[in-house]
């Protein structure tokens, strides 16, 4: 195959795998929740909103100082996809003609016309990661006003909406944080399309193990929800 037809084979691949483990993994998530971290990370934290909730004068304090760690994280991440957004913004307003000896280091990395695409892409990565953790510390802030509401007590239908206000906001820090998984490929298929292709294999490969769950971990979880459901009981009557 001709080095200048591997960036309109391998990248196209590349990102189908990645597409399809997330099109599976949103499709479980949907379906069989507790086989994925997510999922089982959001019906826990659905129990602490009902727990916290249930004596917000006793437990307000503890409620927003750890949403205040999760806004300290969505910070950082949103920070760090700004600031890495304006330093490749900057690079490539200097590109200089230095950057040609650098693309024959591996083979099929022969396209120059392709570089404007390579950096358009990863700063398009960064700024979609930038928004998304801006999104999830708005919905942070507003979940810290919410849950320590002395009114709201006792009443089903607005604790349950604070617990999906801050499932959204688990939702974009996810995204997020996906979109940063997404820039090292993007930033490897700088050196060629061999790189990004196989790390983007080997990502798929390695999210798979961080984002299912054992038997072990499901068998705890459930364990747990049925220790919590007398307590909601509780708070329903």
């Amino acid at each position: 195959m001709e080095e200048y037809k591997l960036d309109f084979v391998l990248i196209p691949l590349g990102l189908m795998v990645f597409c399809i483990y997330h099109a599976w993994l949103l499709f479980t998530i949907l379906r069989y929740p507790r086989r994925t971290v997510i999922g089982i990370n959001s019906e826990s934290r659905y129990q602490w909103v009902f727990s916290m909730m249930s004596d917000p004068l006793k437990n307000g304090v503890l409620a927003v100082q750890t949403i205040r760690n999760n806004i300290m994280a969505s910070t950082l991440l949103a920070s760090t996809a700004i600031t890495l957004s304006s330093l490749i913004g900057v690079f490539v307003s200097n590109t200089s003609n230095s950057a040609s000896a650098s693309s024959e280091l591996i083979y099929g990395n022969k396209t120059p016309l392709m570089s404007s695409v390579k950096y358009f892409t990863i700063l398009l990565c960064f700024l979609v990661a930038f928004v998304c953790n801006v999104q999830s510390i708005r919905y942070y802030a507003h979940v810290s006003f919410l849950a320590t509401l002395p009114t709201l007590q006792d009443k089903r239908e607005s604790i349950e909406y604070v617990a999906r206000n801050l499932n959204r906001g688990s939702l974009f820090w996810s995204l997020g944080l996906r979109a940063f998984y997404l820039s090292f490929p993007l930033f490897l298929w700088i050196f060629g399309p061999i790189p990004m292709f196989v790390c983007c294999c080997l990502m798929s490969f390695v999210l798979y193990f961080l984002d299912t769950t054992s038997s072990f971990t499901r068998h705890l979880h459930i364990h747990s929800m049925k220790g919590e459901k007398t307590e909601d009981v509780e708070i329903g009557s």
